[in-house]
Order: structure tokens, then sequence, then C-alpha cells
């Protein structure tokens, strides 16, 4: 029985199979090992779940809270250290600061759903609901009138 592919076919198609493999692997440890930008986001955590059918990943949502009485924005983002997940979950409830680092061109979901990654996170102290003060500088007294000399 003749070979229905030669060898030399068998070996470019082996031969472009390694390399985009390499190329891949080379692609997303780059993009997973720098940050496109560095922040931190304080608000209320809503949601804090373990996702994925194979690659399982923690996937949360903070209501950012500007000014009371405002609509909160959402902020949507991943974690990657169970760790971290762990101190987000002692703090339902409280108003947090969430330390991300944001990473583009995430090649998979397997890695995780959004761009944001959560690498810490920290309690902070409720905002002041009341209004500033103003204080108003005290009033200086107006001198009495010199008496009028008599005539």
């Amino acid at each position: 029985m003749p070979n229905i592919l030669p060898r030399k076919t068998i070996r470019v198609a082996v031969t472009g199979l390694v390399i985009f493999v390499l190329i891949s692997t080379a692609y997303t440890w780059v993009v997973m090992n720098w940050s496109y930008s560095t922040g931190e986001r304080a608000g209320y955590v809503q949601k804090l779940s373990k996702k994925g059918w194979v690659c399982k990943t923690w996937e949360g949502e903070m209501a950012l809270i500007s000014m009371p009485g405002t609509v909160a924005e959402k902020f949507p983002f991943t974690i990657r250290d169970d760790k971290v997940a762990a101190e987000i979950n002692r703090s339902i409830g409280q108003r947090v600061a969430l330390t991300y680092e944001q990473h583009l061109g995430i090649p998979t979901s397997c890695i995780g759903e959004t761009q944001y990654f959560v690498i810490a996170v920290k309690v902070v102290d409720e905002p002041s609901n009341t209004a500033p003060v103003i204080s108003t500088p005290p009033a200086v007294p107006t001198p009495a009138p010199a008496p009028t000399p008599a005539k």
C-alpha cells in the first residue's frame, strides 16, 4: 500500500503545530505577566462565585458608589488567588478597596471572564454621610462712634 502523505508533509505539519503552540504559550505568558494598568476601586462586593466548567475562576461584581443617593456603577472582576477570594468573602457587607491589575488581550475565558484581576483587598471606613460644616469667621466688632464734644 503506498504512503498517502509523504514524510516531508508530515514533518512540515508537525513543525507548524509546534511553532503555533510555542507562540500561543509565549503570547499568553506575556499577556498574564504584563499589566496594562493597575489601580484601586472602592465599594461593596455584591457577588462572588467560583465559576467554570473546566477552569474554575473566582468571578465577582462590586458596586461602586461615589455619592450617597447616586446610581451604583458595577465593576466586574476576576480573582486567581484563593487567599484573596477568602479575604473578600470575610469582608462581604463591608466597604472594601480592591487592588487590581488590568490585562488586555486574554486569549481565553478559562483564565478569567474579565480583564480586571484583583490581587489584594482591604476593608475601608464608611464614608461620612454628613455634609461638610463650613465655618464662618468670627464677626469683627465695629468700634463705637467717638463721642461728639458738647457745645
